[in-house]
Parts: C-alpha cells; structure tokens; sequence
C-alpha cells in the first residue's frame, strides 16, 4: 500500500510538472506573437504593437482568474456561473492527475494566444484603449463560453465536436474576433488604391518576424504535446512523442509549401509568406496532432500553407486589411484543421465538426462584432488620419521603438 501511494504521487508530480512545463512554453508563445507583429508592422508603429501584446496578457490572466476559467469549466466546481472569491478556479478533485492550479495554468496561456491572434490583424490603425477593453471582454467571456460548449463538457463536445488543441477553440476563435474588428474598423491609409490596386506595405523587421515565428514554433510543442494532460505512463508518453513529430512535420511541409507556391507564382522566396505557411501547418494540425501517421501530417502541412498563401491574397482583393495574415492563418487554416480531422479520427464525423466550427466562429464572431460596434460608437476604434500617418508609437506610448532612425523636427 505504501509503495502504491508513492508511485501514484510520483505519477502525479510527473503529470503536474508536465502541465507546468508545457504552460510555460505555450507562454513563451506571447513572446513569439509580439516579435511576429513587432517585426510586420511599420517602425513607427512597433512600440504601440509591442505594449498591446504585453498587456493583453496581462489583461487575460486577470479576467480568465477572475470569470473566465469558472464559466469555461462550471461543471466541474460548485456555486453556479458566479465564482466566489475564495473558490475562483473550483476546489482539487479526488483522485486528480494533476494540480488544479496547473490545470488553470495551462488553460489561461491559450485564453492569450486567442487574444495574440486580434492584436496583428487590427495593427496600425486601432486606438490603443478600445483594443484592450476588447480584450477584457474577450478572454473573460467571449472565449470561455465557446470553450465551455468544448472542452468544459457543453453541448458542442456532447454531439461529437473534435477539437484536440485548439484549432477551432483557439485559433479561429481568436480570427472571429479578428475579422469582426477589421471590418469595421477598415483599411489602413495607402493600403488600397481608388481603382482596386492593392499598394504593399512592408514590415520594419523580417528578423524579428522569423525570431517570432520560430518562437511561435517551438512553444507549438507546449501547446500540442500538453494537450495529451499526462506523460506519465507508457500509453500516454508514447503519444506525446508521436504529438511533436506531428506537429514537427506539418509546421515544416507547411513552410515549404508556401515557398514552393511563391517560387512558382513570382518567381520569388517571400519569406513572410514561409514564415505563415509554418504557422499554417502548425494550425492545422492542432485540431488533432496524434492520430495522423507522419505522412499524413506532412500532406495537412502542405495543403494548410498553399492554403494560407491565396487566402492572404484573397483577402487583399476584398480589401480586408490584416497587416500579418492572421486572419488566413488562424482562422482558415483553423477551420481546415477542424475539418480534416475525420480523415485520421474514425471517432470524429464531418457534421459534428462542421456544427462546431460554425458555432464556434458564429458566436465569436456576432459577440465580437457588437463589443467592437459599442466601442466604435462611444468611445472610437480608430485613430485619427494624422495619428495614423504619423505613427501610433508616440501617440500612444511616447516612445519610439527606434529613436535613432527618427528624424527630429
């Protein structure tokens, strides 16, 4: 008996630390998103972008604490919808695999990616304050309601929706939200021409966009690999291992895809598309990164990142200005994921995922649009056309993120 408990204490310090670790590296993601847009955004905007990933994380692991993890997961703690001051996260569970708080650990850092996925796509153009009150919104509540349909046992996860990381839950949730805020937001100034001519704007830092990305990539592991919730025996660890090199596979095909596509379409090597076509295949394959072989994950990675390349191009043509493709990134190759699923899964049946997605997207979405409406009619969402074409570092922040290169009046 005595041998037992410790073997089953021992399994559930491994499990806890597992939790820990992978919540850490789905954390360091921030880090990655901030680099990504800091580095596709004007220099003039890059402190402003910068402050805004910094603080919506902040903004995320206060409101999920404080409403968002007891409405996502209300099954599973006492007192209704409204969570009492000493019981914010629920209480420990008999016979848990692992601490309650890394469980809310591990569940907060995916409430921030979800918000890292807006901040790119509304970049350049968006007031400061209206994006973060946005943000309290959205990961206090819009987001832990689609997550209680999901993962916290609601009606989506009862008729059969199959989501195992995020790719629907996470990504293209954050894309809703996104695509809700672009459209009434509108185009950044100079991005669109009278007669339909599309004018690019380049990013300030492609060092840093590829220092994001490959951030982005490696906290992919946390992110899928913790999904599994336990390393601790054979069955389990064995299924972690087959997680990364899933995961590893269709990030890789998917960057080499989008190469091959550009290459083939402008004779060129446009490293912003590659770096979204890695992260096209990593979002693709979130939606379940253990049941495809490796052949399988390689072909969801290449499809996700010739995918990503025509849908940013698409958008471009419907005048949807999102500065880092976000949108086409978490949010179609969201959806591709979701859909793909079935072909792996025989557990998963197309109806189910495609009622989940369209819940999922439809909720965010409409939610999203009337936070966005309230806020464009009180207070503003955009920045004024001077504010804009001179930069919303100073305007916002009052210090440039290169103050050597600017030219002092």
């Amino acid at each position: 008996m005595e041998l037992l408990t410790t073997v089953t204490e021992l399994r559930y310090a491994l499990d806890t630390f597992f939790f820990l670790i992978s919540g850490a590296l789905v954390m360091w993601m921030a880090a990655g998103f901030a680099m990504l847009e800091a580095g596709l955004v004007r220099s003039k905007n890059t402190t402003e972008i910068l402050a805004k990933n910094f603080i919506l994380y902040a903004i995320a692991c206060t409101m999920y604490l404080l409403i968002g993890y007891h409405i996502m997961y209300v099954d599973n703690t006492s007192g209704g919808w409204f969570p009492s001051i000493g019981g914010l996260i629920g209480t420990q569970g008999e016979g848990a695999d692992h601490s309650l708080e890394s469980d809310f650990f591990f569940q907060v850092v995916f409430v921030a990616t979800a918000m890292s996925v807006v901040s790119g796509a509304v970049a350049e153009r968006m007031k400061l304050w209206a994006f973060l009150i946005f943000s309290v919104v959205m990961t206090g509540v819009i987001y832990p309601m689609e997550g209680y349909w999901t993962w916290g046992g609601g009606f989506l996860s009862e008729a059969g929706f199959s989501d195992f990381a995020g790719s629907g839950i996470v990504h293209m949730a954050g894309a809703g939200a996104a695509l809700a805020g672009v459209l009434l937001l509108g185009a950044r100034k100079g991005k669109y021409g009278k007669n339909g001519e599309i004018h690019p704007i380049p990013g300030s830092n492609m060092p840093l966009a590829t220092l994001g990305t490959f951030i982005l990539w490696l906290g992919w592991f946390g992110f899928n690999g913790g999904s599994q919730l336990m390393v601790s025996d054979f069955e389990n660890a064995t299924a972690v291992g087959q997680i990364f090199l899933n995961t590893n596979a269709a990030a890789a095909a998917g960057a080499i895809a989008a190469l091959l596509v550009c290459q083939t379409m402008w004779g060129k090597a446009d490293l912003t598309m590659v770096l979204n076509g890695a992260l096209a295949g990593l979002v693709a394959i979130t939606a379940d990164p253990l049941s495809p072989s490796p052949v399988a994950s390689v072909i969801v990675g290449l499809l996700a990142g010739v995918l990503v390349v025509f849908s940013i191009l698409t958008l471009d043509k419907l005048k949807i200005d999102d500065p880092v493709g976000a949108i086409s990134v978490h949010g179609v190759c969201g959806f591709f994921g979701v859909m793909v699923v079935p072909v792996s899964n025989g557990d998963a049946s197309f109806g189910a995922q495609l009622l989940g997605a369209a819940v999922i997207f439809g909720w965010v979405f409409a939610a999203s649009l009337v936070v966005w409406g309230i806020l464009k009619a009180t207070m503003g969402i955009r920045v004024s056309e001077e504010e804009e074409m001179e930069g919303m570092d100073m305007h916002d922040c009052g210090v440039g993120a290169y103050p050597e290169f600017v030219t002092v009046k």
